[in-house]
């Protein structure tokens, strides 16, 4: 069975996070969905509005998902790729380099994200003033 690992906080859902698990799953037979726990997410400067448990909850409803594993540190990728023995390491386009350091236990893939979608583009649609 081919494994494939991807990361990500995955809060506010929207077409691009399921783009990028859609297509991840394609380059094997059981993908794993590494997500931020919350006290990472505060680590690195990030407020998700889902919690750890609620995020975890929504992925593992997600067809193309097989697994959900928190990630807790930046270093835990490696531990990831040897414990869950991982043939495809997966990122969006926007990470492109910053992993390849990976090669030398398996293959690093970066997509393209889905343009014009972002939970950064989201969160500051819905601060804009509306119009009635």
């Amino acid at each position: 069975m081919k494994k494939v690992i991807t990361y990500g906080t995955f809060d506010i859902l929207h077409t691009g996070h399921i783009n990028l698990l859609r297509r991840a799953k394609k380059y094997g037979d059981y993908l794993i969905v590494a997500i931020s726990t919350d006290t990472f997410n505060a680590k690195k400067g990030k407020q998700a509005y889902y919690t750890f448990e609620q995020r975890k909850l929504i992925l593992e409803a997600i067809q193309y998902v097989d697994e959900v594993i928190p990630e807790q540190t930046w270093d835990q990728k490696r531990k990831d790729i040897e414990k869950y023995h991982i043939d495809v390491f997966v990122m969006g386009d926007d990470w492109k380099g910053k992993f390849d350091d990976l090669q030398e236990l398996c293959e690093v893939i970066y997509l393209p994200r889905t343009i014009g979608i972002s939970t950064t583009k989201i969160k500051k649609d819905l601060t804009k003033p509306t119009h009635e």
